[in-house]
């Protein structure tokens, strides 16, 4: 027998000390009530994640001014707090800050709004310019329908089912709809400013309460880290990205203008604006400049050569200025990033669609600092729904 073995026989002979069993029977006791609890945390946040878009969706009338409020009131939250630096109280630099957006929002809507309405009340007179110049494309696809009908009909013999058109409802004027959705407009608009007014006036109060309300230095230096990543992170990216897109939008304004494409600079807004969406934004910026080149122009190539310019600005603002200044700092994985587009899109519409980075960011910084869940190990593993530094006990392993 080695010496090994033979310690091992004199241990196993030793009687153990007392309390050693039932201190064993107590780990494994607080074990499964952890176990227990970290379940019952599992399926009920399962449950809040299933219900949450529903109740978005239902409550869109409120949570959707409070959400586009909230994110715009933390991007402007370095300006108001670049003005409370310069002694300016803190009423007051909200005040700047959120005046100073306004003009911001007002200027980019003159310059898109008012053009565009010219071009809509210009579409029923171009219709024939468009029939005309789209004609040898619809004259190509009618034969190519033609023939595909043909094989089909030789194929399989099928009975031509007659369906009945109803009647379309016609939508009301322009002035029946603004006036049936104005007053919820006007409400929600003035809603969402009153929130961004009073969140930037008692931000920085509010920051130190939550920073002194806090038991230990600790939790208050989280807290505070978390505030400033969040904050940090935020009006970066989307500081960053308007100043890109505004790039990119005049930069399109200039080539249209060369080209002879009438309003330039209301089509470098759109291009501007739809670029905040990610992937679907700049398809719908090139169809609209497709459409806008068949009002103008009266060959298909000259038509779509404002589409095709876009494109091709688009792709080299995507893939070289973009990575260029955003680097590493804020790298966002583009599968995230097409699961939040049409995760808010789906419960928001077109606001949700331009909001879905910014609070994909906010929650990745959140949950960042919060810890994330290890779902797996409490399936797969003997962990509870979290990491712990506790590894279970060893008859509950032998078990």
């Amino acid at each position: 027998m080695s010496l090994r073995e033979s310690e091992e026989a004199a241990n196993a002979d030793r009687p153990k000390p007392a309390g050693a069993e039932h201190r064993g029977v107590l780990s494994r006791a607080v074990w499964e009530r952890n176990r227990l609890v970290a379940s019952i945390a599992l399926f009920a946040g399962i449950g809040l994640l299933l219900a949450l878009p529903f109740v978005l969706r239902a409550g869109a009338v409120f949570f959707l001014p409070v959400t586009v409020a909230l994110v715009i009131a933390i991007c402007l939250v370095p300006f108001l707090e670049w003005l409370e630096r310069r002694r300016i109280p803190s009423p007051v630099a909200a005040l700047i800050a959120l005046t100073a957006f306004l003009f911001v929002v007002n200027t980019a809507l003159v310059l898109i709004v008012v053009p565009a309405v010219e071009w809509i009340a210009l579409l029923p007179e171009r219709i024939s310019q468009i029939k005309t110049t789209l004609e040898p494309v619809i004259r190509l696809y009618t034969e190519a329908q033609g023939f595909i009908d043909g094989l089909l009909r030789l194929v399989t013999e099928t009975r031509g089912v007659q369906t009945q058109v109803g009647d379309v409802l016609r939508p009301g004027s322009l002035l029946d709809m603004l006036t049936s959705a104005a007053p919820g407009a006007v409400i929600n608009v003035i809603f969402g400013l009153l929130v961004i007014f009073f969140f930037l006036s008692g931000w920085t109060r509010m920051r130190r309460r939550t920073i002194q309300g806090r038991g230990s230095f600790t939790g208050a230096l989280t807290i505070a880290r978390v505030i400033q990543n969040v904050v940090d992170a935020t009006s970066r990216y989307v500081l960053t990205i308007t100043l890109i897109n505004a790039l990119l939008g005049f930069t399109v304004a200039i080539a249209l203008s060369l080209i002879g494409m009438p309003t330039p600079f209301m089509w470098g807004g759109f291009v501007a604006l739809l670029n905040f969406i990610p992937y679907f934004g700049p398809i719908v910026a090139a169809i609209l400049l497709g459409m806008g080149g068949l009002m103008t122009f009266a060959t298909v190539g000259w038509a779509l050569l404002p589409a095709v310019i876009m494109t091709c600005l688009h792709l080299i603002e995507a893939n070289v200025i973009t990575p260029m200044v955003l680097g590493e700092r804020l790298k966002l994985s583009p599968l995230l990033i097409l699961v939040s587009l049409s995760f808010w899109t789906w419960v928001w519409g077109m606001t949700g669609a331009l909001l879905a980075v910014p609070l994909l960011i906010i929650i990745q910084m959140v949950l960042a600092a919060a810890g994330k869940p290890d779902i797996a190990g409490f399936l797969f593993e003997a962990g509870t729904l979290t990491r712990t530094l506790h590894d279970p006990p060893d008859d509950y392993r032998r078990s």
